[in-house]
């Protein structure tokens, strides 16, 4: 993905030995093979440039780092784990990098208030132990948890395979600590799931993906730890098929369905080619499969599972089904999911769409969008898998076999033009997970409601009104 770069004059020799004292020596990288790490990203789509990578360790040298950026009109990019998809965390025009790995403190565990205060820095599946810890669960679950920072998640309102069950991250934050653009601190952490004292300045920052300030910090809401867990994948015809059961789990479950993902066979198949140590659950292939999991208190999330897939196979929605085990099966089930997308990069060029539509609209979705992406490009492979119990399908698509790369990859506009104009008809989103960065940037001012995208700019305007936080990204 081209991503035009503008001119940004060189970083003077006096600003970098300033910005360099508030951090140290150690904390501030000039070194090219040493920044190349944070201006390219997994997907290998946006590739940035940079002089500087700033690793502050305190809500303090963040605060510094803006005030200083501010006087002197110097662009900042935020960055957390580095693992976003749209190109909201790279420096695309030589922007300061400002990393947040090193805030990775857990302040404190309020197991009665259920409540966890950190960093921004901090590792998802760090925070996910801690909690687990004290017989909590954090339930933000997300493919790249290993690398994925708190911040991170917050900054794009992560969703996740527990979206479902406890929302996205959006719900799951109480109170936010924020570095404004001109270096004021907004204390707004909070344990309160009540309070009515104004506007709600917390959800400005969820979702803005650092263009009006640094979360530096977040009060998170625990759960209570279930102490039953059972997971299910099921073969079946269709995403018809597929919602008439998840109608199903729904009334059986009361309550404790938490995930309910739809996977095409051909990315199952691409899991399974390509992944490592990954089998078929299942001893025959089919069309369609669902990854389903409920989680209970009670010792009864087995029962539950039992009966829904027994009154699907008698009203003839599922052809087989297996539940997993034991931990590792379970793992086993998860796996095969999670690499779906990294598996599609042997494939060649992939044209990946972040859905959502509302969740009785998915199987036309489908439906309508395989036959105009396959007329629009013959030979073109839909990919589509996602979690089909809040609407939001990873709509990928995959370039014809034998087909060149390059010429494959120049018709992402095209192809984002065919999918979107389904998406719009069907009264969906663009974006359901990953944030608008610059991927989707351009298209966002034609699929907003334009008081929607004044009320922004304004916003904007009056957060940052030099524009230098992650400058270019959303708006």
């Amino acid at each position: 993905m081209n991503i035009v770069q503008s001119s940004v004059p060189p970083l003077p020799a006096e600003l970098i030995a300033k910005f360099r004292a508030i951090v140290g020596d150690k904390y501030a990288v000039t070194d090219a093979t040493d920044i190349a790490p944070y201006v390219t990203e997994e997907r290998d789509l946006f590739h940035g440039r940079s002089p500087l990578v700033l690793r502050p360790g305190s809500t303090a040298e963040v605060s510094a780092i803006c005030k200083l950026a501010s006087e002197h009109k110097i662009a900042l990019v935020p960055q957390g784990g580095n693992t976003g998809l749209v190109g909201g965390q790279t420096p695309h025009n030589g922007e300061v990098v400002v990393s947040m790995r090193r805030l990775d403190k857990i302040r404190e565990i309020d197991p009665a208030s259920n409540t966890m205060t950190c960093e921004a820095g901090v590792v998802l599946q760090i925070a996910q132990q801690r909690a687990a810890e004290v017989d909590r669960l954090f339930p933000l679950s997300l493919g790249a948890e290993g690398s994925c920072t708190i911040g991170g998640n917050l900054s794009t309102n992560a969703g996740g395979t527990a979206a479902l069950a406890y929302g996205v991250a959006r719900e799951m934050a109480l109170g936010l600590e924020v570095v404004l653009a001109d270096g004021r601190i907004l204390n707004g952490l909070s344990k309160l799931k009540k309070d009515n004292t104004g506007y709600d300045l917390r959800n400005l920052f969820i979702g803005a993906e650092g263009t009006l300030g640094i979360i530096t910090a977040a009060t998170l809401k625990l759960f209570p730890k279930p102490h039953a867990v059972e997971t299910a994948y099921v073969g079946l015809q269709s995403p018809a098929q597929a919602l008439k059961l998840l109608s199903i789990a729904q009334n059986e479950a009361a309550g404790s369905l938490t995930s309910f993902e739809l996977l095409a066979d051909i990315a199952v198949d691409f899991s399974l080619r390509h992944g490592i140590d990954i089998r078929d659950p299942l001893s025959t292939k089919h069309p369609w499969y669902v990854l389903m999991e409920l989680s209970s208190p009670r010792d009864d999330a087995r029962d539950a599972l039992e009966a829904i897939l027994a009154k699907g196979m008698e009203e003839g929605i599922v052809d087989d089904a297996v539940i997993a085990a034991n931990l590792s099966q379970r793992a086993a089930f998860w796996k095969l999911r999670d690499e779906m997308s990294a598996a599609q990069k042997p494939e060649g060029g992939s044209i990946k769409h972040d859905i959502s539509v509302p969740v009785a609209a998915v199987p036309a979705f489908i439906e309508e969008a395989n036959a105009a992406v396959v007329k629009l490009i013959p030979g073109s492979r839909p990919v589509p898998f996602g979690h089909l119990g809040d609407g939001n399908i990873h709509y990928n698509v995959s370039q014809p076999i034998g087909g060149n790369t390059a010429d494959f990859m120049s018709r992402w506009h095209e192809v984002n033009e065919v999918v979107f104009a389904i998406v719009l008809r069907m009264g969906g989103s663009i974006s359901a997970e990953h944030g608008i960065g610059v991927l989707k940037r351009d298209e966002l001012p034609d699929v907003k409601d334009k008081v929607a995208i004044d009320l922004m700019r304004g916003i904007k305007a009056m957060l940052d009104p030099l524009g230098i936080m992650n400058p270019g990204k959303v708006l």
